[in-house]
C-alpha cells in the first residue's frame, strides 16, 4: 500500500454492503470532512444527467459541505422521480450517521443505467459504512476501491503544497474504464484538501483543471450520465490569494493530470495508452478539438493495436475535426519519427514504426500545426477484441 499523503480533517470508509453480486466486493464510500468544507463540483454535460448529478447540481457550491456518498454497481440514472428521491436519500442517511445536514450531503453512483437503487440494502448500509470512517491510508485505499467498476486498479494521487507562510494536503482519487467520451468519463473523481479557499475560487480552479484533464481524455467518444468531479478544501483562517491560490491551483491540475492519465491507461481491453500532442493551432479549444477527432477514430484505434503504422488515418482525422488548416501547415511525428512534414510524406522504416507500436504500451502522436499557440494533450487507447467483449457482454 502506498504512503499517501492525506489531509487533515477528514475521514474515510469503503464498506460491502450487497449492492454487487461478487462477494466481498466493496461497493458503497463515504468521505467526510470533520469541520465545514468548501465544495465544488463539475458534472456531465449529457442531458440525460444521473440523479445523484442532478441533485449536487443544486448544492454547490457551497461553504459548509461535510462528505459525500457514494455507490458502485448502480447508476441510479434514468429512474425518474424515484431515483431522485432515492439520490436524496442516501444524503439524509449519511448525514444523519454523521451528525449534519442532508444539504450538506453530496452523493455519487456508477454502474449499470435504468435499475433502481435498491433501496432496503442502502438503508442498511450507509450507517453501517459510517461505522467504519477513519483517518488512515487504509480507509482511503478501501474508499478508492469501493468506487471502482470495471476498473483494474485504484486511481490515487496525493501532494503535500508550500504556501507564503503555511502549508496544506491534497488527496484525489478517481475511477473510471470504460464509457470514456467528450466532456469526462464514466468516471467519479474525489479531491480533499485542508487548505482554506473560498467556494466560488475552488469552482473556478476545478472547472478551469478538468476542462484541461479530464476533459482530455476518451476511448470510445461515449459521453456518460453520471460523470461528477468534487474537491474539498476544509481549512479555517485567511482564503488563499494571489500566488499562494495559484499554487493550490497548480496542485489540483496536476492531480487531476495524473488521475485523468491513469484512467486512459485503464481503459477496458486496452492494449495502448496513446497521447496525442497537438500545438500550433489558433487556440488551445481548436487543439482539443483535433485531439479528439482523432482519438475518437476507430481507424485510428485498430492501425494502433494491430502496429500499423498507417499514418494517413491520423492525418485525414485531423482534416475532418472541423479546423480550418492547409496541409502545408501540418506535421506528424510518431514517437521521435517524423513521418509528414508540411503537407508531405518523408521516407522511414515501417518496419520501426510498426515495432514501435506493436512493442511500446505507451505510444505517443504529435501533430504540429502553423497556425498559432494553441496546444494541448490528450489521452486514448487503442480498440481491442477484450473491449467489444467485456461492453457487448456489461449487463449480461
Amino acid at each position: 500500500m502506498h504512503d499517501w499523503i492525506v489531509p487533515h480533517g477528514y475521514r474515510f470508509a469503503g464498506h460491502v454492503s450487497g449492492l454487487r453480486s461478487e462477494p466481498h466486493r466493496r461497493d458503497l464510500a463515504l468521505i467526510v470532512s470533520d469541520g465545514p468544507a468548501a465544495v465544488a463540483g463539475v458534472f456531465t454535460q449529457n442531458r440525460v444527467a444521473a440523479a445523484p448529478v442532478q441533485v449536487c447540481r443544486t448544492r454547490v457550491p457551497r461553504s459548509d459541505g461535510h462528505g459525500i456518498v457514494v455507490c458502485s454497481g448502480n447508476a441510479n440514472a434514468c429512474t425518474g422521480e424515484q431515483g431522485l428521491a432515492d439520490a436524496r436519500r442516501m444524503t439524509v442517511l449519511a448525514a444523519e450517521a454523521v451528525g449534519c445536514r442532508p444539504e450538506q450531503f453530496l452523493v455519487a453512483s456508477t454502474g449499470v443505467i435504468g435499475r433502481p437503487l435498491p433501496m432496503p440494502i442502502l438503508e442498511v448500509g450507509i450507517p453501517a459504512a459510517a461505522k467504519r470512517l477513519d483517518s488512515s491510508i487504509p480507509a482511503v485505499n478501501d474508499a478508492a476501491h469501493a468506487i471502482l467498476t470495471t476498473d483494474t486498479c485504484i486511481k490515487i494521487a496525493s501532494a503535500k503544497l508550500e504556501f507564503s507562510s503555511s502549508e496544506a494536503r491534497l488527496l484525489g482519487f478517481a475511477k473510471g474504464a470504460a464509457m470514456i467520451g467528450p466532456n469526462m468519463a464514466t468516471m467519479l473523481a474525489f479531491l480533499m484538501s485542508d487548505a482554506t479557499v473560498r467556494p466560488d475560487d475552488l469552482q473556478t480552479i476545478l472547472r478551469h483543471s478538468v476542462s484541461r484533464t479530464f476533459n482530455c481524455i476518451s476511448v470510445e467518444g461515449h459521453m456518460s450520465t453520471n460523470d461528477s468531479v468534487f474537491l474539498f478544501a476544509n481549512g479555517k483562517g485567511t482564503p488563499l490569494a494571489g500566488k499562494d491560490l495559484e499554487e493550490f491551483a497548480a496542485g489540483v491540475h496536476t492531480i487531476c493530470a495524473y488521475l485523468a492519465k491513469a484512467i486512459a491507461r485503464d481503459a477496458e481491453g486496452a492494449a495502448h495508452l496513446v497521447t496525442i500532442e497537438v500545438e500550433g493551432t489558433r487556440d488551445d479549444a481548436e487543439a482539443i478539438r483535433i485531439a479528439k477527432t482523432i482519438a475518437e477514430s476507430a481507424l485510428v484505434k485498430c492501425a494502433i493495436f494491430g502496429g500499423d503504422p498507417n499514418w494517413g488515418r491520423f492525418v485525414s482525422a485531423a482534416g475532418y475535426a472541423g479546423v480550418p488548416f492547409e496541409e502545408k501547415q501540418l506535421s506528424l511525428w510518431l514517437g521521435d519519427m517524423l513521418l509528414y512534414q508540411h503537407g508531405a510524406p518523408l521516407p522511414f522504416d515501417p518496419k520501426a514504426a510498426s515495432n514501435y507500436l506493436r512493442h511500446n504500451r505507451e505510444v505517443n502522436l504529435r501533430l504540429r500545426f502553423t497556425l498559432g499557440s494553441g496546444q494541448c494533450i490528450f489521452y486514448t487507447s487503442d480498440l481491442t477484441p477484450e473491449y467489444i467483449r467485456l461492453n457487448a457482454d456489461y449487463t449480461t
